[in-house]
């Protein structure tokens, strides 16, 4: 078996919107704008301001593709001709939404779109809960801590709690874990994550394990199957020195009152210091938090 560490890539994007806080504006008999009497809400159907609905298209193809983009073939995908296409990346750059490779010239997502997707992620009830009880644990244990959950590129860290020990670790929140099975965070998601959501991010893993010698015995099915099967026994996930040399981690899941995981924490840090034992100290206080955060979720009996 093969136990690894940390891998990063860029983050899932989500939108979330503001109204005012008294009911939005709506156009009066003469065009002015007026206060509605009710708050209003978002619905299918409703009027909004085609431009953006239509530049927005552009932001969607950069969200499913995943990695910087040409113009031509961004503005393609999105339906539109690239001098079309253009003025809309301008103000998507100027918002940070979009930012543009010097290099490259390819367009990808900015900084402030990861902002937008991290806050809609922390939304969520179980990150919340979750970023509560790791806040002691990160020095309980003296270990940094980060809570996952999964995104359209994969297990997608959401908040990283350090502790009090400098520590050095190549992680920070929108760090994407994959190739799963080289993260115990992407072990986690792969041992109780449906299948059909799994599946095609294990299949690409074996594909890059025929094309690497390096790779062959951790991405086969063979050595798939057993770390997932060791990741249920223990109902939690190891990973030690690799691919960064020198940093190990467990990762425990999370499941929510469905029975559905959550979310997952890991906590790593030096192999130096790093109990490995998966009956010992560290494992073990990691379950327990892992624990009662189900509980504080309504999944009191567990899986």
């Amino acid at each position: 078996m093969h136990d690894n560490a940390l891998a990063e890539q860029q983050p899932v994007v989500l939108a979330s919107t503001d109204e005012p806080a008294g009911g939005l504006q709506e156009p009066g008999p003469n065009g002015a704008c007026v206060q509605s009497g009710q708050p209003q809400t978002l619905r299918s159907g409703s009027r909004g301001i085609r431009s953006i609905e239509v530049g927005g298209a552009l932001l969607q193809v950069l969200v499913r593709h995943g990695r910087p983009m040409p113009l031509k073939d961004l503005a393609g995908l999105a339906g539109m001709p690239a001098a079309k296409a253009h003025p809309y990346l301008v103000s998507f750059g100027n918002l940070g939404l979009v930012e543009q490779d010097p290099s490259t010239g390819r367009y990808g997502l900015g900084p402030f779109a990861l902002q937008m997707g991290l806050t809609a992620l922390h939304g969520l009830d179980p990150v919340k809960v979750a970023i509560k009880e790791i806040t002691s644990l990160a020095d309980e244990i003296s270990l940094n801590v980060a809570i996952a959950v999964w995104g359209n590129m994969g297990p997608t860290v959401v908040h990283l709690q350090e502790c009090s020990k400098p520590m050095h670790v190549n992680m920070r929140p929108g760090t994407v874990m994959v190739p799963l099975m080289l993260t115990a965070t992407g072990r986690v998601f792969a041992a109780f994550m449906p299948e059909r959501m799994v599946g095609p991010f294990l299949l690409r893993e074996q594909s890059e394990g025929l094309q690497s010698s390096d790779l062959a015995n951790v991405f086969s099915p063979s050595s798939q199957a057993d770390l997932i099967r060791a990741t249920r026994e223990h109902r939690m996930a190891r990973a030690l020195g690799n691919p960064i040399p020198g940093i190990n981690a467990f990762s425990a899941p999370v499941f929510n009152d469905s029975g559905q995981l959550a979310l997952a924490i890991t906590a790593m840090g030096p192999a130096g210091t790093f109990d490995t034992d998966w009956q010992g100290s560290t494992a073990l206080r990691i379950r327990q938090c892992a624990d009662t955060i189900e509980n504080r979720l309504g999944n009191a009996g567990g899986l």
